[in-house]
């Protein structure tokens, strides 16, 4: 068999690759090949940086992820519940809450379609305040994250998908509570920490084989379903890593 790698490519069933410092060579394939466009490509590495060496997990930490159910946020709660943390997170639709608690092992989990006051909402799931938040939405979830923070707060800005289609973005309104409770803020972008990629395998690979992380893919056949599965994405439709079967091996 030739080599396989992954990385970041057009929608297409070949691709001339100019530049290949950003891919890398698969070199296990005992795990399913379509893992390469989730936990152990992008999305896992997004999730391991964000969480581990942007917020600096304690044990006891406590946790909350947006998106949970989606390719990072997933992964996400389940590193912090390995770490000894107590985690919070919020999907679109029971069905999501129910496996965000009982696949993945949150403490606790919410559909925020069904919660009109997000700061009420956090201040009942999380009463403790937030160590950590690991943020894929932006907009109100964070404004209200803002106002339940604990001492020294840590968040991860990983994405913002409930502002990429807006025309007019919603403002953030409580950033005074970054200076009351002293709390950092970082945004990053994965492919910056690509040199990590070794190191992560390392660590995630073991998890895998002793199903001590699990990694759930919302799978879409044929290129000429992209589009569909794309939008799908913007509105929740999809639980898990949304993946298009180019081809089969």
């Amino acid at each position: 068999m030739d080599d396989l790698v992954w990385g970041i490519t057009g929608w297409e069933e070949y691709s001339l690759i100019s530049d290949p410092k950003n891919f890398f060579k698969i070199q296990h394939t005992d795990v399913p090949l379509s893992y390469y466009a989730g936990i152990l490509g992008m999305p896992g590495i997004t999730a391991y940086i964000g969480f581990y060496e942007l917020c600096a997990p304690k044990k006891g930490d406590y946790v909350f992820v947006s998106a949970a159910c989606g390719a990072v946020g997933q992964l996400v709660g389940q590193f912090a519940k390995l770490h000894g943390c107590h985690v919070v997170g919020s999907a679109g639709s029971p069905e999501k809450v129910d496996i965000l608690k009982n696949k993945f092992g949150f403490d606790e989990a919410f559909n925020y379609k069904d919660e009109p006051n997000f700061d009420a909402t956090l201040k009942r799931h999380c009463p403790e305040g937030i160590d950590i938040y690991f943020d894929n939405v932006g907009g109100k979830m964070l404004d209200a994250v803002l106002l339940n923070l604990r001492p020294h707060a840590r968040i991860a800005v990983c994405g913002m998908i409930s502002q990429y289609n807006r025309e007019q973005p919603d403002g953030i309104q409580n950033l005074s509570s970054m200076v009351l409770k002293e709390a950092r803020m970082q945004g990053y972008l994965a492919t910056n920490y690509y040199h990590l990629y070794p190191k992560y395998l390392e660590i995630i690979l073991p998890l895998i084989k002793e199903s001590k992380v699990v990694y759930v893919e919302d799978v879409a056949d044929g290129l000429e379903n992209a589009p569909k599965a794309l939008v799908g994405i913007f509105s929740g439709r999809n639980i898990g890593k949304q993946v298009v079967a180019v081809n089969c091996l």
